[in-house]
C-alpha cells in the first residue's frame, strides 16, 4: 500500500512518519514539497504519487491570525482536503484526515460527542468544519479525527511555551475556565497507526479491506482521556519537568487573557466511539509524563 502523508515536519506529521513505519509505503512530504495553499500543486502531487491511503496532517494553525487571513485559511483548511478528497475519489483510495475541537462553541455541559451540531466561534474552526464537510461530500473511504490541544516536543505549542516562559518568569497567569484534554501528537500518531493497521487486517495485497474501510468510514474522536483547563496543564507541566525554580501558576479568567479568535469555553471530546472501534487511548497525565520524560 502506497501512502502519501503530508505535513512531515509539523507535530503530527513528524510522529506519523515514525508511527506509520511497516503499514505501507510511505511517500512523506513537507511544506516546501507539497504546499496546501497551491491548489493545482495539490492536485498534480497526488496524481503523480497515485496514493491508496491520503494522511494529511498539514494545516493552517495558527488560531489567532486566522482572524485577518481567513482566505488563506479556508484555502488551506477547507479547500486543499476537498482537492484530495476527489483524487481519492479516481484513484479509487482512502483518505484519514484531522480536524479540531474548534468545530464547537463550547456551550454544551459535558462532552461533545461525534452526532453534535457544530457551530465554530472562530475562523480556524470554521475552515476545519469546511474541510470535514468537502471530505465527506466526496464519499469516499475516510476517517476524520477530531482532536484536541494538541502539543509535543517539536514546533509551537501550549507545551514548549510554557517551559520557555518558565524560565524566564516568577509567575505564569494562565486561564482556568476553558476545559479540554492536551494531546500528545505521538498519541495521535500511534492511534492512527492502530486504526491503520486494524483496517488493512484483511487484504493483504492492497493493504487495505475496501468492505472494512466503507463500514468503519466517518467521523470520530480523538483525544486523550480526561479533562483539565490550561492552568491545570500549566501546572501539571511546571511540577513534573526538573528545574530548579519552579514559577507560581496563577488562574485567570477568559476575560482577563484577550485574544483575537475566541475560543470554546468546553473542548472535551467523548472518544468512546473511536476506543470501542479501533483501540484505547491514555489518559492525559500519563501521557504528558511520558513525552516530558
Amino acid at each position: 500500500m502506497k501512502i502519501l502523508l503530508t505535513g512531515r515536519t509539523g507535530q503530527v506529521g513528524y510522529e506519523l512518519e515514525r508511527s506509520l513505519q511497516g503499514l505501507g509505503d510511505i511517500v512523506a512530504l513537507d511544506r516546501a514539497q507539497l504546499d496546501l495553499s497551491d491548489l493545482d500543486g495539490v492536485r498534480e502531487t497526488v496524481r503523480r504519487v497515485r496514493p491508496q491511503l491520503i494522511v494529511n496532517p498539514a494545516a493552517y494553525t495558527a488560531v489567532d491570525r486566522g482572524e485577518d487571513e481567513a482566505e488563506l485559511a479556508f484555502r488551506i483548511n477547507g479547500e486543499a482536503p476537498g482537492v484530495m478528497a476527489e483524487e481519492a475519489s479516481r484513484l479509487g483510495a482512502a483518505m484519514i484526515h484531522y480536524s479540531t475541537d474548534y468545530v464547537f462553541d463550547g456551550r454544551k455541559v459535558g462532552a461533545y460527542v461525534e452526532g453534535d451540531p457544530t457551530c465554530p466561534i472562530n475562523v480556524y474552526g470554521r475552515s476545519k468544519l469546511a474541510g470535514e464537510q468537502a471530505i465527506q461530500a466526496s464519499g469516499i473511504p475516510h476517517l476524520i479525527f477530531r482532536t484536541s490541544w494538541v502539543y509535543g516536543m517539536r514546533g509551537r505549542n501550549f507545551l514548549l511555551t510554557v517551559r520557555r516562559l518558565a524560565e524566564e518568569r516568577d509567575e505564569l497567569r494562565i486561564v482556568a475556565d476553558q476545559y479540554g484534554a492536551p494531546t500528545w501528537c505521538r498519541t495521535i500518531a500511534e492511534a492512527t497507526a492502530h486504526a491503520v493497521a486494524f483496517l488493512g487486517a484483511g487484504n493483504r495485497l492492497l493493504g487495505m479491506d475496501q468492505d472494512l474501510w466503507r463500514e468503519k468510514s466517518g467521523l470520530y474522536h480523538l483525544a486523550a482521556q480526561g479533562q483539565t483547563t490550561w492552568h491545570g496543564f500549566a501546572q501539571t507541566i511546571v511540577a513534573h519537568w526538573s528545574i530548579n525554580r519552579k514559577p507560581v501558576v496563577t488562574p485567570i479568567t477568559t476575560g482577563e487573557y484577550p485574544l483575537p479568535a475566541r475560543r470554546p469555553a468546553n473542548s472535551v471530546l467523548s472518544c468512546e466511539r473511536f476506543v470501542n472501534t479501533f483501540c484505547g487511548l491514555p489518559e492525559w497525565r500519563n501521557a504528558l509524563r511520558l513525552c516530558l520524560e
